[in-house]
């Protein structure tokens, strides 16, 4: 290979440096449209992983919302989402360091309009013929063990505390464990809702309820329209003309539907998702772009594409776009459909998609790449065959460089990537953070085992009673299926993840034997401990995923890594921050007390102000090269580019670095 260097797998020196990863890159979501103006949220790891509304003027002109001093942000369900409201130029939301509701009108500074007491707000609505708010409300200063969740109607500008009356708040809905997605139909006359119990989470069963707004501006004549404890309901929206559409699963793919008074009918039905789950409130897969016209966001085999729907004669139409992965955040209007989206060789970006034409504006891009195209892996979407004769889906990134090739012979170290949630999923769009590694010789595996959503209702359900079971088998049997193919090496076989993810990292080492090294991210050790000390969205999930408590604790025991350390073999690293609620740090701690005790290769990287997952850019680029740092110490390759060390015990014969 005339020009290129040789130098073994994962030795590469890469331009897409975690300098470079961090610089400038943000997270896109929440779009809301207010007027001929267009809104959206930038979570920017520069700024400590604060969280802005930006504004587009109708001219073009684009401008921060949210001060210096704020971060719209809200910890309902500990995950946010609808932390903001915009209406013609004034906006209110949820600040992160106190959970208060502020307002902010237009060249001023915000002011709060709800108390200083631990009670935080989503998933705002305005009832404009009231002069109301509506959202939903997570309240933790009732004294009860966990906090209470309700639908409440507030003042839209800042009032003295009061005990209820339409100068105070008031409760509209209540009773339930949760609540979700309040809207209000055209008129104003009828709200509808989304709510659920345990042990169930929204993806499992949800009911879609209705009601009347009586004149003192109270709820009357509840109705469920749709729903139960094993049909999903997302994203309730009204159209323009009062009909209330929804997505169900209710025939194993999440499928648009409406109701009108007493029936519900389906809109668009295909083998495949026009819905996600709701980890976060405020999500959105279709928008009504005109009464002739609804968008929606359609996935299938892991790839997502933009189809519109006339809900007249139900005639579907594909638009065509280069993306094949969408966020799960859409908006219409006037011949254009916004949302963000990205594909194997374009970062997310937040886009204005010309219906007519199919002619795509970039807006506002999540980073740029700072390479050119021939330092970009593109994966290749496969299929395997798994435990029980099934099949599971994944992206394999081979490694690429043109600066380099490998020595005859030698096949590249394969790092296994394992979603969070467990029921989540990852695309094939553009992320420097997997061309970190491909760009310097490793392979790259994203799995989406049983369990991911995307791949319709069953698959989802694979999962259910067999948490740390199926995903740990397609996490093998996905890489098995790479190294079996002469694709990597099968001695040198890694596995990564955070949250859940790092939990099938903790599992797959303790029950298995496959891989050579492993870094859990935030992930859980001790599923007994998890189920006691989480927040309430999640408090019952495990019920589902692994059995009932605590009459199934043993199985609970069973399949918690930290009983069966003297099963590892291989080196792991962790990486946790010291704020996490969801998987706090005493997770990570337990399992590297008891490596170090037991004389196992263990190293432990701590991040003061970090939460789950990590915001911030000094930290994203320490997780990053630590990873990397390990890795070349278990794996025995020289680094191209000095980082800096990580500690890791008990590892015997370290590489070192050049």
């Amino acid at each position: 290979m005339e020009g290129k260097k040789t130098s073994p797998y994962g030795s590469w020196r890469s331009p897409i440096t975690a300098d470079a990863i961090v610089a400038g890159v943000i997270a896109l979501s929440q779009i809301q449209l207010d007027g001929d103006d267009l809104y959206w949220i930038e979570q920017r790891p520069a700024e400590a992983g604060r969280n802005v509304v930006v504004r587009r003027r109708a001219g073009g002109a684009i401008e921060d919302i949210t001060p210096p001093e704020y971060n719209a942000r809200t910890r309902v369900h500990e995950y946010g989402g609808g932390a903001y409201l915009a209406h013609q130029g004034t906006v209110w939301f949820t600040n992160y360091k106190d959970q208060r509701l502020y307002r902010q009108d237009p060249g001023r500074p915000p002011v709060a309009i709800t108390p200083a007491k631990d009670i935080r707000h989503a998933d705002l609505v305005l009832d404009e013929g009231r002069n109301r708010l509506i959202a939903v409300r997570e309240d933790h200063s009732t004294g009860a063990s966990s906090a209470v969740n309700t639908i409440v109607s507030l003042p839209t500008s800042p009032s003295p505390a009061g005990g209820g009356g339409q100068g105070g708040d008031v409760t509209l809905i209540e009773g339930n464990d949760f609540y979700s997605s309040p809207r209000l139909s055209p008129t104003g006359s009828h709200l509808a809702w989304l709510t659920w119990n345990h042990p169930n989470m929204p993806w499992d069963g949800t009911e879609l309820w209705v009601a009347t707004f009586t004149d003192d501006g109270s709820l009357t004549a509840a109705r469920k329209v749709a729903g139960g404890e094993r049909e999903s309901i997302f994203q309730p929206t009204w159209s323009r003309d009062g009909v209330l559409y929804f997505v169900s699963d209710r025939t194993n793919w999440w499928n648009l539907y409406r109701w009108q008074g007493e029936v519900v009918e389906p809109v668009a039905q295909l083998p495949a998702e026009l819905g996600t789950t709701s980890w976060q409130f405020g999500m959105s897969t279709y928008a009504f772009e005109s009464a002739r016209r609804i968008v929606c966001q359609v996935r299938s085999n892991g790839l997502a594409r933009l189809v519109t729907v006339d809900p007249q004669t139900k005639r579907l139409q594909n638009v065509d776009t280069p993306y094949t992965a969408f966020s799960p955040f859409i908006q219409a209007h006037a011949g254009q459909a916004y949302t963000i989206a990205g594909s194997p060789t374009q970062m997310p970006a937040l886009v204005a998609v010309d219906l007519n034409t199919s002619r795509v504006e970039v807006i506002r891009r999540s980073g740029d790449v700072p390479v050119a195209p021939s330092y970009i892996s593109v994966p290749e979407t496969i299929e395997f065959p798994t435990t029980g004769g099934l099949t599971a889906h994944a992206f394999f990134y081979p490694p690429v460089n043109p600066d380099y090739a490998a020595p005859a012979g030698e096949l590249p170290p394969l790092i296994v990537y394992v979603h969070g949630g467990p029921t989540g999923s990852v695309s094939n769009a553009l992320d420097l953070g997997d061309q970190f590694w491909t760009s310097r010789g490793f392979a790259f595996l994203v799995v989406n085992y049983g369990g991911s959503s995307g791949f319709g209702r069953d698959y989802r359900q694979r999962l259910n009673g067999q948490w740390g079971i199926v995903d740990v088998d397609d996490s093998v049997n996905a890489a098995r299926y790479v190294v079996d193919r002469g694709r990597a090496d099968g001695n040198r076989v890694a596995i990564t993840g955070g949250s859940a993810g790092g939990y099938t990292v903790l599992r797959a080492l303790t029950s298995t034997h496959f891989f050579k090294a492993g870094a859990s991210h935030f992930g859980i050790s001790d599923l007994e401990v998890f189920h006691t000390d989480t927040h309430k969205f999640e408090s019952m999930y495990d019920q589902g995923l692994i059995g009932r408590w605590p009459e199934e604790r043993h199985i609970y025991r069973e399949r918690s890594a930290i009983h069966y350390l003297d099963k590892i073999t291989a080196p792991v690293i962790l990486f946790q921050g010291l704020e996490d609620k969801i998987v706090p740090p005493n997770q990570a701690e337990l399992i590297v007390s008891a490596l170090r005790e037991k004389g196992l290769p263990v190293a432990y990287v701590a991040f003061e102000g970090e939460q789950h997952g990590f915001r911030m850019a000094k930290n994203i680029k320490r997780s990053l090269e630590g990873e990397l740092y390990f890795y070349s110490q278990v794996f025995g390759f020289l680094l191209a580019d000095p980082v800096e060390p990580v500690p890791i015990d008990n590892l015997k014969q370290p590489a070192g670095t050049t």
